[in-house]
């Protein structure tokens, strides 16, 4: 059986956290991975979280499954977060996955058995997971343009261009805040745009929102998906709890689905359920209970709002003392823009081999198209980091 294998690709933001542990320098740094770091380089547990933890230990009675569809109540309190409170509930279905992954994996399985042979177009660049999370479901993927690396600009015109051919029916999958890997997000003219668009073209919108309140808030950071959804008849949302409550390991997302109708939404949600059913049968609970517990809690709520705000806060300051340093080293404003982007990413512009030689040289990982994670930068050392990329990218700076 298995002879007949060859070794699959080693996944190379893994590669890069091994290499970056078996580095014995004392001043590396790790600016790849994508989890938010605090100032002592640690991703620690939401003090909220540790609290709804604590309540979950001593009121939870039973660990039998919870459904297909996880815990209604956490559902319910994710279409208020991602949606908000006044969204039409009728139209909406809301099932928990394992992490907004698994969340993209369901409903692109949906997409194909909704529409077989359907074409989904993704950003370029986009995250890389997004191709084969999506190819998996056996549809056809294209690329529309989204980032203008010379500028740190969202390419809108092109995309637009591109979109305006696209086939009544087709799917789109637009990063709903914080694009990931570029930090470049559309405004709300654009949001807009592309509504309207949607609309007069018959795409179908495909939503991964992950980095709700990383951005500009995280009311601010919903503004696209809720234009979306009081305009367009149909759409689905891949929401992720991973980020903005620091659950990485325990795999909390959710799978959202927009239909015509009360009708619609439920044949359509039945069919969700069915995939979800074939692919991993039940979600995990744990950390999806407790993120239930902040939400019902308005203590808890707020004080996981209040930690939240502050992770922000803190990537922006991070993302305005960066580009101030590298206009220090630099003498120019090439790298303005990263103080304009938002999110855990930006991409500074460094060749492949540009980035092995600052892996080589100074101990400064990023993954190969120059994706750094902001939340890792050192913020006492922004100067000496700034010196190193100026002195690796020498003219292209």
């Amino acid at each position: 059986m298995f002879e007949t294998l060859t070794a699959a690709p080693p996944d190379k933001i893994i590669a890069l956290m091994g290499q970056f542990r078996e580095d014995p320098r004392p001043g590396k740094i790790d600016l790849g991975v994508g989890v938010y770091k605090d100032a002592k380089g640690n991703t620690p547990i939401m003090a909220a979280v540790r609290e709804a933890e604590k309540l979950l230990y001593e009121r939870q009675s039973t660990k039998t499954y919870v459904g297909m569809a996880g815990d209604p109540v956490f559902n319910a309190a994710m279409i208020g977060l991602v949606f908000g409170e006044d969204a039409d509930r009728a139209r909406i279905r809301a099932a928990q996955a394992p992490g907004g992954s698994g969340a993209l994996r369901i409903l692109a399985e949906l997409i194909a058995r909704s529409k077989p042979g359907a074409t989904v177009w993704l950003s370029d660049p986009t995250w890389p997971n997004h191709v084969p999370l999506v190819r998996a479901a056996g549809v056809t993927t294209k690329d529309y343009p989204y980032f203008d690396a010379a500028t740190g600009m969202v390419r809108f015109d092109a995309m637009m261009m591109a979109l305006k051919k696209a086939a009544p029916g087709d799917v789109v999958l637009l990063h709903g805040c914080c694009h990931n890997p570029t930090g470049a997000n559309l405004d709300h003219g654009q949001w807009e745009a592309v509504a309207e668009l949607f609309v007069s073209r018959g795409l179908f919108p495909f939503v991964d929102l992950a980095y709700q309140g990383f951005g500009d808030g995280l009311e601010e950071d919903a503004f696209g998906v809720r234009l979306l959804a009081s305009r367009v008849p149909e759409m689905a949302v891949a929401a992720s709890c991973s980020k903005n409550f620091a659950v990485y390991r325990d795999r909390v997302g959710t799978a959202f689905l927009l239909g015509k109708g009360a009708a619609e939404a439920d044949i359509a949600y039945s069919q969700l359920l069915s995939v979800a059913r074939g692919m991993y049968s039940m979600p995990p609970d744990h950390a999806a209970a407790a993120i239930r517990i902040i939400l019902e809690d308005k203590g808890l709520t707020a004080s996981w709002k209040s930690e939240l705000e502050t992770m922000r806060q803190r990537m922006v300051s991070l993302r305005e003392g960066f580009a101030d340093a590298l206009r220090r080293q630099s003498n120019s404003d090439r790298f303005d823009f990263i103080a304009r982007h938002r999110g855990m990413f930006s991409r500074i512009g460094a060749t492949p081999e540009q980035v092995e030689k600052l892996r080589a040289e100074h101990g400064v990982y990023m993954v190969g198209d120059s994706r750094i994670n902001v939340a890792g930068l050192p913020e006492d050392r922004l100067d000496t980091l700034a010196a190193s990329i100026i002195s690796v990218m020498g003219e292209t700076a």
